[in-house]
Parts: structure tokens; sequence; C-alpha cells
């Protein structure tokens, strides 16, 4: 025989010289969920490993991660009062504004801060917007939506991720930016995000769980890839500067599609479910945790991601998988 593949995988020296795609930290970030108080850690049940944090113990918890070279975090807020229109979450005192000024002030520029940008947990009803006859009304919360984006601004946040899936919040977000002179505030859109059973653990953690019907009528169907590329697309017109398929497992092909339709940075979501469902199966030492993990996160950079957000951020970086 003249072809034979096998002499480029006879030792690891010769796979990981002739390796095709190349995964390192730099394309981690690690979300944190965060709430009012102090010197709490309080361990998340359906998310093993993962925590709440308050803005005292996150800048503690962080620096460790600087350390290991964690520079880019995702922040999630909880414990604001909730009312139909989720105003607390464009009020200047909030806990995420609070973090990131903390943060900055601790770190300056050695942290990367991305915060997302969403109502659910800041409404009464757990929906991503503002209810008007029964329904999610698409234009008032994108008005809300892109308040909420330019107080995490001000405060000093890096990037803002609108995670709302509303139609035109990308625009709106970026107008108001851009007019009250933060032109140089990213914005990495939740572009596709599937309306997906993935998410459960997520909701326990953020307290965001709707309380009546599903979120259906604004994240996507997941039996939709021509879609995706249309929400892409128009997330890019609008001025996203990185473009996010959420979850990441299920949806490789679409990630790979937009990959090939865009010049933008892409990114994934490897999300709670994903993440736990994973720690479950290796509590019960049915798979090996550390190999099924980067074959995930090889999968990911495989498929076209430049940036990967995942809970496993820490014990990649830390336990030197």
């Amino acid at each position: 025989m003249i072809h034979r593949p096998r002499r480029l995988r006879k030792n690891s020296i010769v796979r990981d010289m002739v390796a095709e795609v190349r995964f390192n930290r730099d394309m981690l970030i690690y979300p944190y969920f965060i709430e009012k108080g102090k010197n709490i850690i309080s361990p998340i049940s359906a998310m093993p490993g993962i925590n709440h944090f308050s803005t005292d113990t996150l800048v503690k918890d962080v620096e460790k991660g600087l350390k290991k070279g964690i520079n880019k975090i995702l922040l999630f807020g909880g414990g604001e009062a909730k009312s139909a229109e989720g105003k607390s979450a464009y009020k200047k005192d909030t806990v995420v504004a609070d973090a990131i000024k903390l943060l900055k002030k601790n770190f300056k520029d050695d942290i990367y801060i991305i915060t997302d940008v969403c109502l659910c947990a800041y409404t009464d009803h757990g929906h991503c917007g503002i209810i008007k006859d029964g329904h999610v009304h698409n234009d008032s919360s994108v008005e809300a939506i892109a308040k909420m984006a330019l107080t995490h601004a001000e405060a000093g946040a890096d990037m803002v991720a609108p995670s709302d899936m509303m139609d035109g919040r990308v625009g709106a977000i970026r107008s108001l930016l851009d007019d009250k002179g933060f032109e140089e505030t990213a914005i990495m859109s939740y572009s596709i995000k599937f309306a997906s059973s993935y998410y459960g653990p997520f909701r326990e953690a953020a307290d965001s769980a709707p309380q009546f019907g599903d979120r259906k009528s604004y994240q996507m169907d997941f039996r939709n890839p021509d879609e995706a590329m249309k929400e892409a697309w128009l997330d890019e017109s609008e001025g996203a500067d990185v473009l996010m398929v959420k979850p990441a497992l299920a949806y490789l092909d679409i990630i790979t599609h937009l990959r090939a339709n865009t010049h933008l940075p892409v990114a994934c979501y490897n999300v709670s479910g994903e993440y736990s469902m994973v720690k479950a199966a290796a509590a019960k030492g049915w798979i090996d945790e550390k190999s099924v993990v980067m074959e995930n996160m090889h999968a990911f950079a495989r498929a076209g991601c430049n940036l990967i957000i995942t809970y496993h951020a820490r014990d990649i970086v830390e336990k030197g998988w």
C-alpha cells in the first residue's frame, strides 16, 4: 500500500504535529452568576461546581481565574426586584453594574467583561420581554433591552450580549450606545438562540423560568437552519461584532453553516444542560470527564467557533486539561 494514514497517528508527538484543529484557553469565556449581598458563595444544585457569588466573593474568584489565564467572563445578574416591565434591569445600581465597576477597579484591562442583556431575570413573569395582550411585545421590549445595555456600558462593560431574541435589538443597542459615546463597546449577539430543552439547569441559576407559556414565539425553532442564517445576517447588518449560536452540542451543523457565511467571529454557548449532563455522568463513573469535555471543546473548534462560552472553563485551565 502507498497510502497509510496510520503513519501520522503513530504516537502523540506526530498526532499533535499534524492536528488540523487547535484548541487553546484563549477561546474560553467563563460565565458567572452574581447576586446582591456579601460573602455569598452559594452552590447551584443543578450545576455541580458552579456557584452564585456576591460582588466581593466574585472579585476573589475572578482573581484566581486570572492567575490561570481566564481573562474573559460573562456576567448574569439576579436578585433584583421583579416587575412586569423588568425596570430594575436598567437601574444604575444593579448588581451587574456594581460588579463591573468593582472588577474594573481591581483588574482594569486585565479582565474582559461581557454582560448578558435580557429582561427574563428581572420580570415577574420570567419572559425575555414586556408582555402586552398576553404576548411578548417586541418594540417596547427592545427599548428596555437597549437601556439595559447602556447601563452596563456606562458601568464599564467591554461587550454586551443581548440574549432576548427580539427583532431589531442589535440595531437599537448599537444606535443608543453610539449616541451616548460608547461606540467602542462591542456587541456579541445571541444571534441564533434556539428554544431548547438544554437550558433547564440555567433557569434555576438565574431564577428566570417563564411563569406561563414558553419562549417559542421569540427563540428559534430548532427545525429551521435557513432561518438561523437569516437571524445571523440581520444581526450582522445591524452592527453585531460577534455572532453566537446557543446551544452548542446539538447545533454543530448550524455553527459550521454560520462559519461559512460570515467573516465575523463566531461564538457558541456550551449551555447548562450540556454541562450538567457531563457532570452527572462523570459522577456516576459512566464517562471520563476530562476526555469528554475536551472532545466537546475540539468539536466546537472544528465546527468553526472562535470563542467558547463554557462552565467547564475553570476545570480545563486549573486541571491542565
